[in-house]
């Protein structure tokens, strides 16, 4: 059925005439830039206020992004990463492009002027009326980034950077007993009426005066090429350099660390070399590393130097490894935290790691990427009053977050959830996070016998990683606290043998146990591009054989019946067929024959085989159930799986 014009859509609402309606179309033949509702309004047939209500209910409002590249005003990969940094940043788009530079200020008020028929102006303060302060409130305009800047008889003119939605603005007409016509400022105009208007306020700086520099991709040469020549860089001279706000090192920093985050890294690794090689900057992406750009020789000591000083580390210090942490709001357009270690290597260098911290943001269980046997199992285990569950695998296989998505879904008013983390990656209202810092004696021992006193209900510890915060763990899980807490061990089975062999009593650690979750993290398929094959009886007998045959018989799956599918590549995942990362989940139930088996200090084949018998799957296991459901391939399992 054919989408209703806009014109039937207001003679339907009995706003306009269809003679009306002729005549708007007949002047729109003379102004084939103006819409319909546009000329219905300027030939005093339409109010902007009904108009404005029609656009919002039948989702007729022109979309920014449609007009930004109807009329080609900036790139499809400068939207790409406009609209990265907004759904990064939780931010409209509108604030994104304004972060980034991408427009000038009144280029892009007047395109949302346009796209909400509303008039643009340029704000006079010499005109603006000091008696206009008593009809907006000083605190909500500045909240809502608007001003009034003009009164006649009982009409208002409202100046706003993003047009108030019509109820809000109906609202506000009630409570000030005025009508109000909206119109589309500047932000920085806005805030300077709002400063000469409401003067005991400290109005907030325009986002657009945070941003040092345009970051787009084309522009990487240029900054290199603004770099003076030279045979060998003076450390002294470079470490002068990265302290002038202007200079160019400033500038390379902030280039390398913006595209990291609309990457989506989680590190970025510089390398300096002696002698006349290049710097090499990788980057690791899904946990792929990959070179983003070799930069000249001469900037080998500045860029760790700038790093150091935005980290506020000792520059003068290079014989020994320093740690610390950015916050990159200070120096560029995203607001995130950065943890810097750097690593001093030959010829009297220093390599610089930066991980790029998602603090505050949380995934739901549902999202991790459990089977359903798995969710099921875990989710009872979060719900038990006290215990222990581990969360195991190696470093950067995404234990933390598993175990923060898990807290998330227990975190209420009515528990108090104390954790000891190094460092505090992800953040969440509600929880007592506490760093820990060995070098003043708050390890993670210290830290979680002080939560003992503390009335906890859970207590996550970031680690155990001797017998001291094992034992206390334990205890605690079983003088009735819910205890969580990770080790870097290969298996779910290996765990509980390796906690044995520390020496735990068996008897108390079979007690507390409650699950142990093996995690690996495997890229999953790009959903743009990847394609879909039938397997050959080869491969499905490969896969069968990898899976294990008598347990492959027990998923009642038809071979036959598979399509599986592969890697292609596309510009959405860099060309790489993959895109994103999920668990693969090896989960064992602590039962009455595992807890047997822990008072027996068995070995390891024996725990694994009873785990097996009560439903659990091996890592490999399941993630070859997640490639026949199309979600990764073989290669990805293989690579992340021993066994």
């Amino acid at each position: 059925m054919a989408q209703k014009k806009m014109g039937e859509i207001l003679i339907e609402n009995k706003l306009i005439t269809e003679l009306q309606l002729t005549e708007a179309l007949e002047l729109q033949k003379l102004f084939p830039g103006q819409t319909i509702g546009q000329l219905l309004c300027k030939l005093g047939y339409l109010n902007e206020s009904d108009l404005s209500y029609i656009l919002e209910q039948t989702g007729k409002r022109q979309r920014l992004t449609d007009i930004l590249i109807r009329d080609k005003l900036i790139s499809n990969e400068k939207l790409g990463n406009a609209l990265a940094l907004s759904k990064r940043e939780d931010i409209p788009l509108y604030q994104a492009l304004y972060k980034l530079r991408y427009l000038e200020e009144p280029q892009l008020a007047r395109i949302i002027a346009s796209q909400y028929d509303l008039s643009f102006v340029q704000i006079e303060l010499q005109d603006i009326d000091a008696d206009l302060a008593r009809y907006i409130n000083a605190t909500f305009a500045q909240k809502r980034k608007i001003v009034p800047i003009a009164k006649i008889g009982s009409t208002l003119t409202l100046a706003m950077v993003y047009p108030l939605k019509l109820q809000e603005l109906k609202e506000l007409e009630a409570s000030i007993r005025h009508r109000i016509i909206p119109v589309i400022a500047t932000d920085s105009d806005i805030g300077r009426a709002q400063q000469r208007l409401y003067r005991s306020i400290a109005v907030q700086q325009p986002v657009t005066e945070l941003v040092i520099e345009d970051f787009s991709d084309d522009n990487f040469g240029d900054l290199l090429s603004e770099g003076k020549a030279i045979d060998e860089p003076d450390v002294e001279e470079e470490v002068r350099k990265v302290t002038e706000r202007d200079s160019i090192i400033v500038k390379l920093v902030n280039k390398i660390i913006f595209d990291a985050s609309i990457k989506k890294a989680s590190d970025i690794h510089i390398e300096p070399y002696p002698g006349k090689n290049d710097v090499i900057v990788r980057m690791r992406v899904d946990g792929h590393c990959t070179v983003y750009q070799r930069i000249p020789y001469r900037y080998k000591y500045a860029i760790p130097s700038r790093i150091k000083i935005m980290a506020d580390l000792d520059i003068a210090e290079r014989r020994r490894p320093q740690d610390g942490k950015i916050n990159f709001k200070k120096f560029g357009p995203l607001d995130m935290e950065l943890r810097v270690a750097t690593m001093p290597t030959a010829g009297n260098l220093e390599d610089v790691v930066i991980r790029l911290l998602d603090t505050g943001k949380n995934v739901s269980l549902d999202q991790v990427g459990f089977s359903e046997r798995n969710r099921l199992i875990f989710s009872d285990a979060m719900k038990k009053p006290y215990g222990l569950i581990l969360v195991v695998g190696p470093t950067g296989s995404g234990k933390t977050t598993t175990l923060h998505s898990a807290i998330a879904g227990i975190n209420s008013p009515e528990k108090k959830i104390w954790t000891a983390e190094d460092p505090v990656e992800i953040t969440q209202n509600g929880l007592r996070q506490v760093q820990v810092n060995p070098r003043i004696g708050l390890t993670f021992a210290a830290a979680l016998r002080s939560f003992l006193r503390l009335d906890p209900d859970v207590i996550m510890v970031g680690e155990m990683r001797d017998l001291e915060t094992a034992s206390i763990a334990v205890e605690a899980s079983l003088t009735g606290h819910l205890v969580l807490s990770t080790l870097h061990t290969n298996s779910a089975a290996e765990t509980v043998t390796r906690l044995l062999e520390m020496g735990l009593d068996p008897y108390s650690f079979s007690d507390s146990l409650i699950c142990v979750l093996a995690q690996r993290l495997a890229r999953t398929l790009c959903a743009e591009c990847k394609a879909a094959y039938a397997p050959s009886a080869a491969e499905i007998q490969e896969l069968v054989e990898e899976y294990g045959p008598e347990q492959f018989s027990r998923t009642g799956i038809n071979p036959a019946e598979l399509t599986l599918y592969r890697a292609v590549g596309c510009h959405s995942c860099g060309n790489s067929g993959y895109s994103g990362r999920m668990g693969l989940h090896e989960l064992l139930e602590c039962t009455d024959a595992i807890k047997g088996l822990i008072k027996r200090k068995v070995d390891t084949d024996l725990v694994r085989s009873q785990a097996m018998e009560d439903g659990m799957y091996s890592l490999k296991q399941d993630g070859i159930l997640k490639i026949f459901n199309g979600l990764t391939d073989i290669h990805e399992v293989r690579r992340v799986c021993i066994k």
